[in-house]
């Protein structure tokens, strides 16, 4: 409770004395009204402040977060959970899972919650720098060890020296620089390109991979004492539309990214697609997704038609389903229609309206599903009366 302490008897000593015995403020008789009402607010305010550090200490120290990721689905919390109680180990982890589903996010949380977090997280991508460059990039080099080498230079092992060497995408590492990098998980040392000598180093290391490493393993594409050294412990990361829990969290951080200047929201219609989607390239076309809608719409509320999905809806009826789903009316109606000699237009204009329906008036999958651009649709509404019709009794 925040006291605050009210008195006739005012001087600056006892005032002192209040604060310090934990009084939230001090004011004197008789009382102002207004002065009363700021320090109620205050005190309130104060005291949210504090409900919210509870529950967000709570939050941080449950199984449903580490470091800054959080989680509301049931298939991350164990994972979640895993990461945390194998943060403060030394043991080697292989991370894997599809593209974009944040791996590299999740090593950089195992790091920053052990032991080693006082210490660099050095992270590179075995994909982005050529075979022939990767091992001096790891290793480093001595003067004149190739051509361009014009000075000793230290390897990201020795910059991780004490902390974490994150190896992202190391399923597409050279079959030679993987038998060097298991010599160095072996002996606890690195040797520079170049030189005779070798270095004891500590560092830990995390790797990741979007590849079927035992496939890759049986095609002699991995080593397979490589891959035992690195996966110590295994952490699966799910794809986004396994975890569709967590879109609603990821979108609002992400709004709060793209949109700091401008504030941002969206419509429950929007949320309904992004929650639907399939995301098959994760939490990064997510991500993309929303910055794009922000680029593209002038408005405040991201509406539906702001976000253009490469993914279509799960739940996204496709034409068969829609054909199918609609085959009874459609059936009955191209009776009628025959008895009754309507025109093409019509028996079309009754299909679009029959979509439409199925799709409850979602312009933007319907449009996907009878294959015309989404204006078309818009158009129609100049004219929005369904096709009438009466079924004939047999």
């Amino acid at each position: 409770a925040a006291v605050i302490l009210m008195t006739t008897h005012s001087s600056v000593d006892s005032a002192i004395e209040a604060i310090r015995a934990g009084a939230f403020d001090y004011i004197t008789k008789p009382v102002n009204a207004n002065q009363l009402s700021v320090i109620l607010e205050r005190a309130l305010e104060r005291a949210q402040l504090i409900d919210e550090n509870r529950s967000l200490r709570r939050t941080l120290e449950s199984d449903h977060s580490l470091g800054n990721l959080h989680t509301r689905s049931q298939k991350m919390i164990p994972v979640l959970a895993l990461a945390k109680k194998i943060a403060g180990t030394n043991s080697s982890i292989l991370i894997t899972g599809e593209s974009g589903t944040g791996k590299d996010v999740l090593a950089r949380a195992i790091h920053f919650s052990s032991s080693r977090s006082k210490k660099p997280f050095v992270p590179i991508n075995c994909t982005a720098i050529p075979g022939e460059l990767l091992e001096s990039e790891l290793f480093g080099h001595v003067r004149g060890a190739f051509t361009g080498a014009n000075a000793t230079k230290r390897g990201l092992f020795e910059e991780a020296d004490g902390g974490t060497l994150f190896l992202d995408e190391i399923g597409d590492m050279s079959a030679a620089l993987q038998a060097k990098l298991l010599r160095v998980l072996q002996d606890g040392a690195i040797r520079r390109v170049g030189s005779n000598e070798s270095k004891i180093i500590d560092v830990r290391v995390l790797a990741a991979t979007n590849q079927n490493l035992k496939e890759a393993i049986a095609q002699g594409r991995f080593r397979e004492d490589l891959f035992y050294r690195l996966n110590v412990i295994p952490i699966r990361l799910p794809p986004l539309r396994e975890r569709r829990e967590d879109i609603p969290d990821l979108v609002t951080h992400f709004l709060e990214k793209y949109s700091s200047t401008h504030p941002c929201t969206l419509s429950t219609n929007a949320m309904k697609i992004l929650m639907q989607a399939n995301w098959p390239g994760n939490i990064r076309e997510l991500e993309n997704t929303i910055e794009r809608a922000l680029a593209i719409s002038s408005t405040s509320v991201l509406e539906a038609e702001d976000f253009l999905l490469d993914a279509l809806p799960a739940t996204a009826p496709t034409p068969t389903d829609a054909i199918a789903d609609s085959a009874q009316s459609l059936t009955s109606f191209l009776d009628n229609a025959a008895k009754q000699n309507l025109s093409l237009k019509a028996v079309m204009n009754f299909y679009i309206d029959e979509i439409l329906r199925r799709t409850q008036g979602n312009k933007l999958h319907a449009a996907r599903i009878l294959g015309v651009n989404r204006t078309t649709l818009y158009r129609r509404e100049e004219n929005p009366k369904p096709l009438q019709y009466r079924e004939e009794k047999p």
